[in-house]
């Protein structure tokens, strides 16, 4: 897909990986929504950014813990500004280190209306506004956590495994005009709270000795989007560490 004039909807864009391939997209020629829920400040500032860069930008807030009225609001004030929608970057996400013992109602509510339905019904309204004789591209940010047992995160990897299994089953149903990938980050940015040091004690785990950085996520993002042949896959951008489970 060639960018110049394409419209991305990123969510939780206004702050970390999700800023990051809103800023990447933009210099690859894209208008951006920047969707958030709180950093005000944060997306007008990556608007800002964007706009140096000669690209249009919007800001909308929803909060995804409604997702079906976040998907409306979002997608509404999208084409209302915009006009278009072209891509779909299924970014944001919670991420809490819940345990069976102790995990509440409110933990897994938390985990899978942010995390998979959320994404579901921003699918299912891109899908709806994008007219059958273009293109599109649907990309979810998920976890190599996903794909592997482990203590820890009980909800979380749930969330995660089911946005790998909704990534598969929209490649099928949405085909051939939407092309539905996701990309399973390991240790690109510490969690909020934590500083670099977090993921320098994860590197001895990685089969690659280090960790990774944003723009590796960008990269792989660019990629899928510039593919006409790849659909339903998951990228693990993890060093390996998906192979290993940090071990």
């Amino acid at each position: 897909m060639n960018l110049e004039g394409k419209v991305a909807v990123i969510t939780g864009s206004a702050v970390r990986i999700g800023r990051a391939i809103a800023l990447a997209l933009a210099d690859a020629g894209a208008d951006i929504c920047i969707h958030y829920n709180s950093s005000d400040q944060a997306a007008r500032d990556t608007c800002a950014e964007i706009e140096q860069r000669g690209r249009m930008a919007m800001q909308v807030s929803a909060d995804l813990s409604d997702p079906v009225s976040a998907a409306e609001t979002v997608f509404s004030e999208v084409m209302t500004e915009l006009g278009r929608a072209d891509v779909l970057v299924n970014s944001a996400s919670v991420f809490e280190n819940k345990q069976l013992k102790g995990a509440t109602e409110a933990d897994w509510d938390s985990q899978l209306d942010i995390n998979l339905k959320a994404p579901f019904f921003l699918s299912q309204k891109f899908a709806e506004h994008l007219p059958s004789d273009r293109s599109g591209h649907i990309i979810n940010i998920v976890d190599w956590r996903a794909n592997r047992a482990g203590i820890g995160h009980l909800p979380y990897r749930i969330s995660k495994a089911g946005l790998v299994t909704l990534t598969e089953c929209l490649a099928l149903e949405l085909a051939p005009g939407i092309q539905v990938n996701a990309i399973a980050p390991g240790a690109i940015l510490p969690p909020p709270g934590e500083d670099r040091s977090y993921l320098e004690q994860r590197s001895g785990g990685i089969p690659l000795k280090r960790v990774g950085n944003p723009e590796e996520i960008c990269r792989t993002v660019l990629y899928l989007l510039n593919s006409e042949f790849v659909t339903g896959e998951v990228i693990s951008v993890a060093g390996g560490e998906q192979l290993t489970g940090g071990a």
